[in-house]
C-alpha cells in the first residue's frame, strides 16, 4: 500500500466531504479513492469513515487520524516547495494584508524595493487592522503582530514589537508620572477599544506580573487617534514604539515607568499552511526578513533611555518567532 497516496485520499474525502470530490480534487477515480481508503482502514485496524448513502462522517479514529494527517501532508508540501520554489520565477497578484498604522509607516516604503526586485509580481495591498481570514478573505499573506495570528497558520518572525507607556511633557508637568503600575489608575490613561492594548494594562518585572484596570476621557479604536490625542496632552497611552518612537527621540512624548516592561510580541508574516506556498510568496516573505533584520529602526529611542533597553533586552524578554 501505497501509504502517503492513501493519506492524501482519506484527508481529500474528509475535506470534500464525498468520495466524488475528493476523486475530482486528485484527479483520479472514485474507485479509486476508495480501494485506498479501504487499504488504510485495513493497515490500521479501524474504521476511518462512516459512509451512508447521503454523506461522508469521520469516526472518532477518523477524527484523530486526520488531524495527524493533514499536519504531516502540510509539512510534506512545504517542505517539497522549500526545495523547489528557488527555480520559479516569481509572478501574479499577491495580496497582502497589513497593519492599519504600521503598513504606512514602515511597508509602503519597502514596497516600491520588492517590486524593483520581483517586476512580475503585482501587489495588492489591504490595510486593516481588523483580523482577516487569511483563505477567506482570498489573501495570500498578512503582516500581523505575533498575538493576532491563528494556530493553523504559518508565522516567520520580522521583527520585534513593543509597547511603550507614555505621555506628553505638559501631562508629566501637571499631573507627574506614575510611580508604579498601580498608579495608574489614578491618571487619564487613553485607552483602545479592543485587542492587545485596552483597559487592563498588563506590566512585569523580575518575576513579578501586575494587571493594572485602566480608565480615561478616551478610547478609540486607532492608534493614530490615540497617538494624537496624547501629543495633544489629553493623557497617558500605551502605544506600540513603532508609532511613538520618533515623537520620544523628538521629545514630544516622555516615557513612563521603564522598569516595568509590557508584555512583547512579535511582528510575523503570516501565511495559510496548507495552501502551496509559492514564489512570490517566498520571496516577499524573505524580502521583508531582510528589510527588517537588526534592531528596529523605531526603537533607537531606548538608547537615549539605558534602563529601557535593560529589560527589554533580558534573555526571554520577547515572544520567540513563530513557525
Amino acid at each position: 500500500m501505497d501509504r502517503l497516496s492513501a493519506m492524501q485520499a482519506f484527508v481529500a474525502v474528509v475535506e470534500a466531504g464525498s468520495f466524488v470530490g475528493a476523486a475530482d480534487a486528485l484527479g483520479i477515480s472514485k474507485t479509486s479513492v476508495s480501494r485506498l481508503i479501504v487499504d488504510l482502514e485495513s493497515h490500521l485496524g479501524t474504521r476511518l469513515l462512516q459512509r451512508t448513502t447521503r454523506r461522508v462522517r469521520t469516526t472518532e479514529a477518523g477524527e484523530r487520524f486526520f488531524a495527524r494527517a493533514s499536519l504531516l501532508l502540510s509539512d510534506l508540501e512545504e517542505a517539497e516547495s522549500e526545495v523547489t520554489w528557488r527555480t520559479l520565477t516569481p509572478h501574479g497578484v499577491l495580496r497582502v494584508s497589513v497593519p492599519l498604522s504600521f503598513g504606512p509607516r514602515y511597508l509602503a516604503p519597502l514596497l516600491p524595493l520588492y517590486r524593483n526586485q520581483y517586476p512580475d509580481v503585482e501587489l495588492e495591498v489591504s490595510s486593516t487592522d481588523h483580523l482577516v481570514d487569511l483563505v477567506d478573505d482570498g489573501f495570500d499573506l498578512a503582516i500581523r503582530g505575533a498575538w493576532q495570528h491563528g494556530e493553523t497558520y504559518v508565522a516567520r518572525h520580522l521583527a520585534p514589537l513593543r509597547i511603550v507607556i507614555c505621555a506628553s511633557p505638559g501631562y508629566v508637568a501637571t499631573h507627574g508620572a506614575p510611580p508604579t503600575p498601580d498608579a495608574l489608575a489614578t491618571h487619564n490613561c487613553l485607552t483602545k477599544i479592543s485587542g492587545a492594548v485596552s483597559e487592563t494594562w498588563t506590566f512585569s518585572r523580575t518575576g513579578d506580573t501586575v494587571a493594572v484596570p485602566v480608565r480615561g476621557s478616551m478610547r478609540a479604536d486607532s492608534d493614530d487617534i490615540l497617538l494624537t490625542a496624547a501629543l495633544a496632552g489629553e493623557g497617558i497611552v500605551a502605544m506600540p514604539t513603532f508609532m511613538a518612537g520618533d515623537d520620544i527621540a523628538k521629545g514630544d512624548l516622555v516615557p513612563l515607568l521603564l522598569d516595568w516592561q509590557y508584555p512583547p510580541a512579535t511582528l510575523m508574516a503570516v501565511y495559510p499552511t496548507r495552501r502551496y506556498l509559492s514564489a512570490k510568496v517566498r520571496t516577499f516573505v524573505e524580502f521583508m526578513q531582510k528589510a527588517f533584520a537588526g534592531d528596529p529602526a523605531w526603537d533607537r529611542w531606548m538608547d537615549m533611555f539605558p534602563e529601557a533597553r535593560k529589560d527589554h533586552d533580558a534573555p526571554g524578554a520577547a515572544l520567540p518567532p513563530g513557525g
